[in-house]
């Protein structure tokens, strides 16, 4: 004999989420301009078969490989040294911002004084003001600024990623277990002390994780501002497409693959080493 089992009592709510995820993105695709059908267009079909086809086989003569070590090396510059001037300004400031190490909230069970939480209140709102610019305006300020070049595309990863890492750092340090360092400042340790052995143990591995896809997304952006004139990468990408050269673009676009997948691995490498 059959049974007649009830039907989902979800179903209705998850029907008017969706009518409503609906009802909320065709405005914004409308407003985009969304029209996938310019891709099935002859004219459009013919245009980038032409040009795809060119990508094969790579370009893989002596003298481009040399100018792609050297754009490569210097994407790779231009990321490292943008993220090492953003932790200069990230550490600290996400130790400002953070409450992992508030001596009132050690003291008053985890809770920090209205003073504490003004006084971060400043720090807070500098990481979102350098967040809240994308690197490639960044970029477009520094070029006019310091002229074309990989100077440019540095200190606008410095500048950006410094909000973005100082933000998360913050958020990081407070996920953690606290009773630890408000253990160690209740009986009288520093902050930097009670941080070391309080905190960064346990956040270890989180902090270097995300500072090595932050990195990762480094490299990317610095291929982007490239295009803007900041070197790298980039940079000869859009000078081979404005010449029409696929195969050269073939051979920097699997390069930019093959970076992407060794920073891939040396994050494995690191959170295993931390776990």
């Amino acid at each position: 004999m059959l049974r007649r089992y009830p039907g989902d009592p979800a179903a209705l709510p998850r029907l008017a989420f969706v009518l409503l995820a609906v009802a909320l993105l065709w405005p914004g695709i409308r407003l985009a301009e969304l029209d996938l059908g310019v891709l099935l267009r002859p004219d459009s079909a013919q245009s980038m078969g032409s040009f795809l086809k060119d990508f094969w086989p790579p370009a893989h003569n002596e003298d481009f490989l040399c100018l792609l070590l050297d754009a490569t090396l210097q994407t790779l510059a231009i990321a490292t040294a943008g993220m090492a001037l953003a932790l200069l300004l990230a550490v600290p400031a996400s130790l400002l911002a953070s409450r992992a190490l508030s001596l009132s909230a050690a003291s008053r069970g985890g809770q920090p004084s209205a003073l504490g939480r003004w006084l971060r209140w400043p720090v807070r709102g500098l990481l979102i003001v350098l967040r809240s610019v994308p690197e490639i305006v960044w970029a477009l300020l520094f070029v006019r600024a310091v002229g074309l070049g990989p100077t440019a595309g540095v200190l606008a990863i410095a500048i950006t990623y410094a909000g973005m890492l100082g933000k998360v750092y913050a958020e990081i340090f407070e996920s953690v277990d606290q009773r630890p360092v408000h253990a160690l400042l209740q009986s009288g340790s520093g902050r930097l002390a009670a941080f070391a052995y309080g905190v960064l143990p346990a956040a270890a591995a989180e902090l270097t994780s995300y500072t090595v896809y932050r990195w990762e997304c480094a490299v990317r952006a610095s291929v982007v501002m490239g295009f803007v004139g900041a070197g790298g990468l980039g940079q000869q990408i859009d000078l081979s497409m404005r010449m029409f050269a696929g195969a050269e673009v073939a051979s920097m676009l699997l390069t930019f693959l093959v970076l992407v997948l060794l920073a891939d691995q040396l994050s494995r490498l690191l959170r295993a080493r931390f776990t």
